[in-house]
C-alpha cells in the first residue's frame, strides 16, 4: 500500500498518456487496451472505488451502471461529429474531479456525485466516439471499451473496502493522488 501513492504520482509525471488520436479503433482489442491510458485508468478505477465508499449493497453499481451508460451516449455523439478540441483538458479536469470527489465519497450527496460520474462518462465517451474514423468499426470497438471499464470499474469496487479499512490518511493519499494526477494531465492537455 505504501508503494501505491507514489506509483501514481510516478505515473502522473511520466509522459503524457492520453488514449485518443493515434490509434486503432476498428477491433475489439483496440476497445479493450484502449482504457489503459493513464486518464482512463485513473477514473474507471476512481469511478469504482467512489462507488464503493459512497453506496452500500448493490447501489454501489449505480455509478460504474450511470458511467457506462454516459460513456456509451457519449461514443455516439463523438462518432456522430460532436467533439471538439476542448475534449482532452475536460477529460483530465474529469480526473481532477473524480479525485476530488473521492476525498468527499461520504459527505457529497449521492444525486450529486451520480451526477458528475454521468459528466465524466459522457466526456470520455465522447472523446471514444469522436477519434473513430470515417470507417471505423464502432461495434468492436465500443465493445472492447465498455468490457475494459468494467473490469476498472470492478477493480476499483473490489478495492474499496480494503482502502477504507487503512487509516484514512491512506485514502486521503489516494484521492489527493489521484486529483494531483488530473491536474498533471490538466497542465499537459
Amino acid at each position: 500500500m505504501k508503494k501505491l501513492v507514489p506509483a501514481v504520482l510516478l505515473a502522473a509525471a511520466a509522459a503524457p498518456a492520453f488514449a485518443h488520436p493515434g490509434h486503432d479503433t476498428t477491433t475489439l482489442a483496440a476497445g479493450l487496451t484502449h482504457p489503459l491510458g493513464l486518464d482512463h485508468l485513473l477514473a474507471m478505477v476512481a469511478v469504482g472505488l467512489w462507488s464503493a465508499a459512497a453506496f452500500s449493497g448493490t447501489r454501489r453499481l449505480a455509478g460504474p451502471a450511470l458511467f457506462m451508460a454516459a460513456l456509451l451516449a457519449g461514443a455516439v455523439a463523438g462518432a456522430a461529429g460532436w467533439g471538439h478540441a476542448l475534449v482532452e483538458p475536460a477529460i483530465a479536469a474529469s480526473v481532477v474531479v473524480l479525485g476530488v470527489m473521492l476525498a468527499t465519497a461520504r459527505r457529497l450527496p449521492a444525486a450529486a456525485g451520480l451526477v458528475l460520474v454521468a459528466v465524466a462518462g459522457s466526456l470520455h465517451g465522447l472523446a471514444h466516439g469522436a477519434e473513430l474514423p470515417a470507417a471505423g468499426g464502432f461495434a468492436a470497438y465500443a465493445a472492447g471499451f465498455l468490457a475494459a471499464t468494467a473490469l476498472l470499474h470492478g477493480a476499483g469496487l473490489a478495492a474499496a473496502p480494503r482502502l477504507l479499512a487503512l487509516p484514512a490518511v491512506v485514502w486521503r493519499a489516494l484521492s489527493g493522488g489521484v486529483a494531483l494526477a488530473g491536474l498533471m494531465l490538466l497542465a499537459r492537455a
